[in-house]
């Protein structure tokens, strides 16, 4: 019998879902009248220049439309709305740099930056529905220019800033970008890492024959290359240009941005994602999930460069008029109580972070008491969150024990980048937490567990995740590709009109609490970050000397998952000193085409891969060999077996 946790009643007494009963009557209210019920909160919640009059149409589905007929704009939502009821005076974001320094910038300070920066993009002809990629590191200018492309109308992609050159100039020609917004250098961990360089190695690529502008944010003041007539540093797109700026009005479809992903093929996803629903959900589920109240002071640890940082840093906390801390640096600089000490000094409340950091400062508390949590004042602490990835049971005792003092609950959220916000997540004053489940999903979210015709399955029975009603903060389409979006996330195997997660799940027999078991694809979660399996094996089989890789996920107890890498050669299989230098050199050419991150953490040489006669890849073979583990499944179809024995050995 699994612990379970109950909402403290001090916290219960002020939240916006305060029990149970509260939460049952939402599910009934959208159960009863779904569009009646999103209706409402899309009223309550956002302001409208044009009310919508239509909630949902269904009629070119699963090409769902929501509050089609309404305008706004979603800059408005997060900035202006605030001043105009006399909170421009109030903190929008403290900034916490690498160094340890930190500013204030107030939501009309941030409101006038916002501006500046739209008027200088307008000013070079940038305007509603044009492309813009923004390459940057964690800043307020990030920010900024996220909002600043609502602002006029313009869709952005924000790639994060760990991406290669190679990987930038496939999403920039893939979203046919006209400006591309970044930085000098980043700092990261008392290290100066390039940004603009990068750009000028993705743009002279090739392809990118869209983009008219680089505008650079001046970070470090580190020397760049300067290309006339097309770079310009941001102070300069902003010098002169008025603190107002009139926000172009758009419809509630009109396309907010674009985030690529990967899937399970070597070509990312542009994930599109639309301005009005999803904007109604990241506020909505800032209130729900977050409990937010004018006096928190919020902390999400997630980066602009993934929808952790779309939702919950740049449109989350600004359409709420929270003020938040932005963070710069890294967890473990100048030490492993980094975290601690932001949380201290700023008087953190709300504080979101991924369990790979978790489990990397659980460790380094170990080695180091000095850097444990409970050498700090953090008792202004009073909700947890965790996002990314499920929490394993040992890593969420340990944060709501040590970080939170047992007091804190601890909002474990399931979500994706395509799903725009929280889905299954506990509701901090109402619901009773279990350590490693997600608990329940949001109202008006109607999840279910099926099986692989699409069925529901039992409660305590393994299936796959779905949604069986479209909601407001969905994906709308793949950018470019609408036939890859309704194969992906609406198949025909499971009926054509459910949400495929792309993860499987179990529901408890007596709580009804979702478990989340593990992607059903081939997608790897390697501290939070999603990969394709494809997209490794693609950058591997590029490099001159390898004839064919797979690759699979092995379990981490930091990272969640770890890459291993299975390659076969065009010469010889190599040994010794060799094979390990040869791994060296395919692990740093994976992070040059993709990035660090997707670099695998084994590599391991064979002359073939185990296929089965019709040349198949056995995958779920070579995911025990990852492990460690004895192959005892049945491989009577395979070609090869004596293969395993050489794949069973790591570099």
């Amino acid at each position: 019998m699994q612990s379970t946790y109950l909402p403290p009643s001090a916290f219960s007494a002020r939240a916006a879902i305060p029990d149970m009963d509260a939460y049952h009557a939402l599910c009934a209210h959208a159960e009863r009248d779904y569009e009646g019920y999103w209706g409402m909160q899309a009223r309550a919640n956002l302001d409208w220049q044009v009310p919508f009059t239509r909630v949902l149409d269904e009629s070119e589905a699963p090409f769902y439309r929501w509050f089609g007929d309404g305008r706004l704009n979603v800059s408005y939502n997060c900035l202006d709305r605030h001043i105009e009821r006399g909170l421009g005076g109030k903190t929008a974001i403290i900034f916490e740099a690498d160094d340890g320094a930190f500013s204030h910038v107030t939501y009309s300070g941030l409101h006038a930056r916002v501006c500046r920066i739209a008027n200088g993009l307008r000013a070079r002809g940038v305007g509603k529905g044009d492309r813009v990629v923004i390459y940057m590191a964690m800043s307020v200018e990030g920010v900024a220019a996220m909002l600043a492309c609502a602002r006029i109308g313009a869709t952005h992609s924000v790639v994060f800033g760990g991406f290669s050159a190679k990987a930038l100039q496939e999403r920039i020609a893939d979203a046919g970008a006209c400006v591309v917004i970044t930085q000098d250098e980043q700092l990261r961990g008392g290290k100066r890492l390039p940004l603009k360089s990068i750009v000028d190695e993705a743009l002279a690529l090739g392809g990118c024959g869209s983009v008219k502008h680089v505008v650079v944010y001046q970070r470090t003041g580190g020397g760049v290359t300067h290309v006339s007539d097309r770079d310009i540093w941001l102070h300069d797109l902003m010098a002169d240009q008025p603190e107002r700026c009139e926000p172009e009005w758009v419809g509630a479809e009109h396309p907010l941005f674009i985030l690529y992903t990967s899937g399970s093929t070597g070509t990312p996803k542009g994930v599109q994602h639309a301005s009005g629903g999803y904007l109604l959900w990241a506020a909505l589920t800032m209130k729900w999930t977050f409990d937010i109240k004018p006096d928190d002071v919020y902390w999400c640890t997630a980066d602009i460069g993934w929808v952790t940082g779309h939702s919950y840093i740049a449109y989350g906390p600004t359409a709420v008029g929270a003020t938040q801390v932005i963070f710069e640096g890294v967890p473990t600089y100048p030490d492993a109580g980094r975290f601690w000490q932001t949380i201290e000094r700023h008087g953190v409340s709300i504080f979101y972070t991924a369990p790979t950091a978790i489990r990397s400062l659980i460790k380094a508390s170990d080695m180091d008491p000095a850097v444990h949590p409970t050498n700090y004042d953090l008792s202004t602490l009073r909700l947890l969150g965790s996002v990314g990835e499920p929490i394993n049971p040992e890593a969420w005792l340990w944060y709501h024990r040590q970080v939170g003092g047992e007091r804190c609950p601890v909002v474990d959220t399931f979500w994706q980048t395509e799903t725009g916000g929280h889905m299954i997540t506990p509701l901090p004053g109402a619901t009773p937490l279990v350590p490693g489940s997600c608990t329940l999903a949001l109202p008006g979210i109607m999840a279910a567990v099926v099986d692989e015709a699409g069925q529901d399955v039992p409660d305590g029975q393994g299936g796959i995740l779905v949604v069986k009603r479209p909601w407001p903060s969905m994906i709308r389409t793949i950018w470019n590709n609408p036939k890859r979006y309704q194969a992906s996330y609406f198949p025909e195997e499971l009926g054509g009109a459910l949400y495929l997660a792309g993860d499987g799940a179990i529901r408890d027999k007596d709580t009804g609490y979702f478990t989340i078991t593990g992607r059903i694809d081939d997608v790897l979660n390697v501290s939070g970050h999603r990969m394709g399996t494809m997209e490794i094996e693609s950058a591997l089989v590029a490099h001159p000397l390898v004839a064919e890789a797979a690759v699979v996920g092995k379990p981490d107890d930091t990272t969640g998952e770890s890459i291993c890498a299975f390659v076969v050669l065009k010469k010889d299989r190599p040994g010794g000193a060799d094979a390990t230098a040869l791994a060296q050199e395919l692990r740093n050419w994976v992070a040059k085409e993709i990035g660090p991150i997707a670099k695998p953490r084994e590599v391991r040489f064979g002359d073939n891969l185990p296929k089965t006669r019709s040349g198949k890849i056995m995958r779920r073979l070579l995911r025990v060999l990852a492990q460690g583990g004895v192959v005892t499944q049945d491989v009577s179809t395979l070609e090869n077996p004596a293969i395993l024995d050489q794949l069973a050995k790591a570099v």
